[in-house]
C-alpha cells in the first residue's frame, strides 16, 4: 500500500504536514522553533511581534482540572512577545536560514495603520512564509490591540488592507472566539485583502476563584483579571466555528487554519472534516512537549491509508454536508438503550442519572446490581450511555414513532 501524502498546499505554500505550532509561548525564540521543526512540526506561527513590547505578570498561567484529571482547560495571561522586534526579526531570519524547507509564519499586531504596513514589510524582509494578524488576543493591555480589533468588522478589514500594503506574502486574519457571528469580520478581513483565516483563539474567562482570598486565579498580588481559556475543554466551541466558517457563501474556496484544544490525530482530523486545511496547536504542547507530533503523524497516516485517502486535501470539509438546520434532523424515531450485562460493574450510574436528571426510565434491581429498561418512559435520550463508566450501554432497538415510515437509518 502507498504511504499516506501528508504534504499540504496552504495558502500557495508547500508544507510537508499540517501540523503547526500556534503563535503562543511555544514559539517564542529560535531555539524552541528548530526544536520543534526538529520533531516534526510542518510549520511554526511564530509568537507574535510588534512595536509594543510586553511587560508580563508573575505568575500568568493557571488550569482547570476534574475528579483528578488534570489540565481539561488553561488559562493564560501572556501577551504578545516580550522581546523588542529588532531581537524577534533576528530570531525569524536565523529560523528560515537553517530551516528553509519548513514553513514560518509570523503572528503580527500593530496598534495602527502604520504599524501593520511596517510590520508586514519587515517580516517579509526576515524571510517569514506567511503572515498571520493576531486580531483576537483577549489579554492585551492596551484597547487598540487584540479582541478590542479583532470584534470591529471595519478596523479588522482597515488592518487587513494595511498588511497587505506591506507585503506580497500570503495573509491570514486570526479571528477572535469572543464574539456571536464570527463570520462578520472574518468576511471583512478578506474584503480587506486578507487570504485565509485562522480561528480560533483563547476564549475570554475566569476559571477558579480562590474561596480564601476572594480573587480569581492566578492572583498578582491579590488581584486577577479576565484573560485567554485554550486546552482540550474549548475544541467544541472551536469545531463549531470552524464549521460556520466553513460553511458561509462569502467564504467559499478561503482556507482556514484550525485551532482550538487539539491534542491528537483525532482532534486535528476532526478540524479537517470540518474544513480546515491545517492545525495549529499551543496548550497540548504546554503538557506534553513538542513530541507530541510524532504521534499525530503516524496517527494520521494509518488512518489515510486504512481509509484509502491518498492526500489530506483529500479530507478537507468532508463532515460539513453532515452539519445541518436542528429543524432538518429527523425526529421520527427512537433509538432505545440496550444494556451489555458482561461489562456491567453494577455502579448504578445509569439508574441514579435517568432518575435525577433524565426520564425514570430506568429500573434498578437491588438484588443482583443491574439495571432494567422501562421502555414506556423511555425516550431515546441515551443520558444512561454517557455517564456509563464501562462503556456497556449500547443502541439497541430502533422504533418509528406513530404514523411515521420504517425504513434504514444511519447510527
Amino acid at each position: 500500500m502507498k504511504k499516506a501524502d501528508l504534504s499540504i498546499e496552504f495558502c500557495g505554500v508547500n508544507c510537508e504536514n499540517p501540523f503547526f505550532l500556534s503563535s503562543s509561548p511555544v514559539s517564542n525564540n529560535y531555539e524552541m522553533c528548530a526544536k520543534a521543526f526538529d520533531n516534526g512540526w510542518g510549520g511554526v506561527v511564530f509568537k507574535t511581534i510588534g512595536f509594543f513590547i510586553a511587560n508580563e505578570v508573575s505568575p500568568r498561567f493557571c488550569n482547570l482540572n476534574k475528579e483528578g484529571i488534570s489540565f481539561i482547560g488553561f488559562k493564560n495571561m501572556e501577551q504578545i512577545a516580550e522581546h523588542g522586534l529588532e531581537y524577534n526579526l533576528e530570531q525569524i531570519k536565523k529560523i528560515k536560514e537553517n530551516y528553509p524547507d519548513k514553513v514560518l509564519v509570523a503572528s503580527i499586531m500593530g496598534q495602527n495603520e502604520e504599524e501593520w504596513t511596517k510590520l508586514a514589510k519587515v517580516v517579509e524582509q526576515a524571510g517569514a512564509d506567511i503572515i498571520e494578524c493576531n486580531f483576537s488576543c483577549p489579554q492585551m493591555t492596551s484597547h487598540s490591540m487584540g479582541v478590542d480589533v479583532g470584534q470591529s468588522k471595519n478596523l479588522v478589514k482597515m488592518y487587513s488592507k494595511a498588511t497587505k500594503k506591506g507585503s506580497k506574502l500570503p495573509v491570514l486574519a486570526k479571528m477572535t472566539p469572543n464574539i456571536g457571528n464570527m463570520k462578520t469580520p472574518a468576511i471583512a478581513s478578506i474584503e480587506g485583502g486578507a487570504n485565509g483565516i485562522a480561528a480560533i483563539n483563547t476564549i475570554k474567562s475566569i476559571i477558579n476563584i480562590d474561596l480564601n482570598k476572594l480573587s480569581a486565579l492566578p492572583i498578582i498580588n491579590g488581584k486577577s483579571s479576565i484573560s485567554g481559556y485554550s486546552g482540550k475543554a474549548i475544541k467544541p466551541i472551536a469545531l463549531r466555528f470552524i464549521c460556520e466558517l466553513a460553511k458561509c457563501n462569502e467564504l467559499k474556496n478561503v482556507p482556514i487554519s484550525g485551532i482550538g484544544g487539539i491534542e491528537t490525530w483525532e482532534d486535528a482530523l476532526e478540524f479537517i472534516m470540518l474544513g480546515a486545511s491545517n492545525v495549529q496547536v499551543t496548550t497540548a504542547v504546554m503538557q506534553y512537549g513538542y513530541r507530541i507530533v510524532e504521534d499525530m503523524i503516524s496517527g494520521l497516516s494509518f488512518y489515510m491509508e486504512e481509509k484509502g485517502f491518498k492526500t489530506v486535501k483529500e479530507m478537507v470539509g468532508l463532515a460539513v454536508k453532515n452539519i445541518v438546520p436542528p429543524e432538518n434532523l429527523e425526529r421520527d424515531y427512537i433509538i432505545y438503550p440496550e444494556f451489555n450485562f458482561h461489562r456491567c460493574v453494577g455502579c448504578g450510574r445509569c439508574y441514579i442519572s435517568c432518575y435525577d436528571g433524565g426520564h425514570q426510565a430506568i429500573k434498578w434491581n437491588k438484588e443482583d446490581r443491574t439495571p432494567q429498561l422501562e421502555i414506556e418512559n423511555c425516550v431515546g435520550c441515551h443520558l444512561c450511555s454517557n455517564v456509563c463508566p464501562a462503556n456497556c450501554i449500547e443502541f439497541g432497538e430502533v422504533k418509528f414513532k406513530d404514523n411515521c415510515r420504517k425504513r434504514d437509518i444511519v447510527i
